[in-house]
């Protein structure tokens, strides 16, 4: 393995594939992408902020590779995961002429993962495709896992499928020119990470925030590597998510209420997370699931990131209303993902909805 480069695994017998970590990856992806993909033709996704700065390295490494095909720009923002865009997109595979042994390299953040691979998922039932994350929420969540979606005016995520990548590919280097803000959303997941499985490695977030921030290439590729093996020991248990990955949607049922009620537009996904895991975090204090010290100890963290604790100024019945409309809830009813200590998570479909209200209250005022 050359040096600095970091491999994961994901297990799923034969729809298994790697995770490869590490810098100036982006140069060698046309050979990975050929040796994932079965056959030569393959649309690139990407959009009009990314596809400028590492478009042509990719298209030239891909055609170094015997690859061919084209590719397109999508709007950036929430707001290209529409069925709109999705239908463009289709039009597209139709204009390259891909066909069933064709592929999709989705170049980008997690907007274009996800619309890159739902367009994979249900162009000819299904065709392969790559992910080439190149913002830090994608490359240690949405790209790893094989959830594919859109939104829905009334909810986030509403239309999706669930279709494993052939391949993922995880350049640090596009972390450099990464806006801060989103530097800092990516590390809202890294934090995710170690609530849910590994108190040890939430530790060493505390004790590597200024690195993280500080783009430094070894913690980053520490922190990406930690959250993918987490993230494939989960899937690999639970692929469909019957039971344990379910951990991995800590934060996101409040979060993704707080993205619906605020119109997709005020905090960005890893923000949202950020106010949902500080919100589930009161209220499994609260509860009396986990200590007060652990609840305090991870919004300082959240602060200490330069993340949001709170959704001030948004309007908490919205939020509420939302909640309710969540994919995850069931006969009416929420299910929230709760910590029970530090590494340590567990679901709950009895949770006091006075009580949730609280949090959310609390979490929307200032």
């Amino acid at each position: 393995m050359p040096d600095g480069i970091r491999i994961v695994k994901v297990g799923l017998g034969d729809r298994s594939y790697e995770v490869r970590i590490g810098p100036g990856l982006i140069r060698d992806a046309g050979r990975i992408v050929a040796e994932a993909a079965r056959g030569r033709r393959v649309l690139i996704v990407t959009d009009r902020h990314v596809g400028p700065k590492y478009g042509h390295a990719l298209a030239a490494s891909l055609r170094d590779a015997g690859m061919e095909g084209a590719a397109v720009e999508i709007p950036p923002g929430e707001g290209a995961k529409s069925l709109k865009i999705a239908s463009f997109l289709y039009d597209q595979c139709l204009e390259t002429n891909l066909d069933r042994r064709s592929a999709i390299v989705a170049l980008g953040g997690g907007v274009v993962g996800d619309v890159a691979g739902f367009v994979a998922a249900t162009f000819m039932r299904g065709i392969d495709y790559i992910q080439i994350p190149t913002t830090l929420l994608a490359q240690v969540d949405s790209s790893v896992g094989g959830k594919t979606a859109i939104d829905h005016p009334k909810a986030k995520n509403a239309i999706g499928a669930l279709h494993q990548p052939r391949a993922v590919v995880a350049d640090v280097r596009t972390l450099a020119s990464l806006p801060d803000r989103e530097l800092k959303a990516g590390i809202a997941e890294v934090v995710k990470y170690g609530v849910i499985a590994d108190a040890g490695f939430f530790a060493f977030i505390e004790s590597n925030m200024a690195a993280l921030l500080g783009r430094v290439e070894r913690v980053l590729i520490e922190a990406i590597a930690r959250s993918c093996e987490i993230k494939a020991a989960v899937v690999e248990a639970d692929e469909r998510e019957s039971g344990p990955r379910e951990a991995l949607n800590f934060g996101h049922t409040f979060g993704h209420a707080v993205e619906t009620a605020t119109g997709y537009g005020k905090y960005l996904h890893g923000e949202a997370v950020a106010i949902g895991m500080a919100m589930a975090g009161r209220l499994a204090a609260e509860l009396g699931m986990w200590s007060a010290g652990d609840a305090a100890r991870l919004e300082k963290l959240v602060e200490a990131a330069g993340l949001p604790l709170r959704a001030s100024g948004a309007d908490a019945a919205a939020v509420r209303e939302a909640m309710f409309r969540d994919k995850k809830a069931r006969n009416g009813r929420l299910r929230l993902v709760l910590p029970v200590g530090m590494g340590k998570v567990r679901t709950f479909d009895d949770v006091p909805e006075e009580a949730v209200g609280r949090v959310i209250a609390a979490g929307c005022a200032g």
